[in-house]
């Protein structure tokens, strides 16, 4: 079969990159092709764009950078033409993807969306064209199947795929140390105009816990120049480069940006403070537009504060401080934290994603 799999940022590329592997056992004449990243490339898949030319995020970043944008919808829009897949696998990306999709429904190919669009935060009728343009929707939050329903759109909960990421992680041999102080992740995202912004905040920290080493882990669409100028100045704050599991599996405790990160973070057992901050322009629309009660995906799951958010105003020195204080300090409030992040686990670990979703694509490829 061909598959055409479509991933625009790093975490569709961890995931993508899973999903390859599972679809190559179990379709070992599987022809892929794709829009990811180095991930999915070295699983097996054949990359046409980089998710790095494509990763803009904001009200105001996606309108200064909407002509490309457009340009790179138009050419996906004419490969998947000239390739004629038998199915199109969406993950994640959902500006990029529900395009893709509506479009290539009318297109006469077969979709499956894996790893649903956000609509429960923000945006519920797009549900309707979701249900118009998605043949197979793939979920991996749980309450998910639950909020489509409403909708009368029966869709299929296969697992969150971190899991199965993080339990082998967990299960390779111990790294060498990143330091012989205790260690404190700083896991600011990928986005260069975000980082921009949150990063100098979350570094304030380190002249008050001088005994910590605060180690920032450098998304591959960083360069260096870039965060050495942001970390430089800190005798206690270092940097590596595709080490983040390493740097979760020593950490005492980290201080991460909202995604995927935060839910790897508490995967890794670590007690962690959300932080975000972003363009105030972007920040005032979206304020309006997302109706969920947390940012975090931990305590959207769990569906309680687990882990403490400080989100655009409420991220200061004098909060954070407050915060980073009760996770290495208070043990009741740590004890707290890893009993709540044993449940997380529990709740997202029945599956295994990334076989399970190959599996629902491949049949329904292979069927007439």
């Amino acid at each position: 079969m061909k598959y055409y799999i479509i991933a625009g940022e790093a975490s569709g590329d961890l995931h993508g990159s899973n999903l390859v592997k599972q679809l190559r056992q179990i379709d070992t004449a599987a022809d892929i092709r794709s829009w990811g990243g180095d991930m999915m490339e070295a699983a097996g898949a054949h990359v046409v764009k980089h998710y790095k030319e494509l990763a803009f995020m904001g009200f105001v970043e996606v309108v200064m950078n909407l002509r490309t944008i457009l340009r790179n919808i138009d050419l996906c829009k004419k490969d998947i033409t000239a390739w004629q897949p038998d199915v199109l696998v969406l993950i994640d990306y959902p500006g990029f993807n529900m395009r893709i999709a509506e479009w290539g429904k009318q297109q006469g190919f077969k979709i499956v969306y894996y790893i649903s669009p956000q609509v429960w935060a923000w945006k519920e009728n797009r549900v309707k064209k979701l249900k118009q343009s998605v043949d197979k929707m793939l979920c991996i939050l749980p309450f998910e199947q639950a909020f489509y329903h409403k909708w009368n759109y029966e869709v299929e909960y296969v697992g969150h795929p971190l899991v199965e990421v993080v339990k082998a992680a967990k299960e390779k041999p111990a790294d060498a140390p990143l330091s012989d102080k205790p260690i404190i992740a700083v896991l600011p995202g990928s986005r260069k105009q975000e980082v921009s912004v949150k990063l100098p905040i979350m570094l304030t920290m380190a002249k008050h816990f001088p005994d910590y080493q605060f180690i920032v882990a450098q998304a591959p669409s960083l360069d260096d120049h870039f965060l050495e100028a942001l970390t430089g100045q800190h005798p206690n704050v270092s940097m590596v480069k595709g080490q983040t599991y390493t740097l979760l599996r020593q950490a005492t405790a980290a201080l991460v940006t909202s995604g995927t990160a935060t839910l790897e973070t508490a995967l890794f057992g670590v007690p962690e403070v959300v932080c975000y901050k972003g363009n105030p322009i972007s920040y005032f629309f979206a304020k309006r537009l997302i109706k969920v009660k947390y940012i975090s995906l931990v305590n959207l799951v769990m569906d309680k504060l687990v882990v403490k958010e400080l989100i655009q105003h409420d991220l200061t020195e004098e909060h954070l401080l407050k915060e980073l204080t009760l996770l290495l300090k208070d043990t009741h409030v740590r004890n707290s934290v890893m009993n709540d992040y044993a449940a997380l686990w529990h709740k997202l670990g029945e599956k295994d994603a990334s076989r399970r979703a190959a599996e629902v694509i491949y049949d329904y490829a292979v069927a007439r």
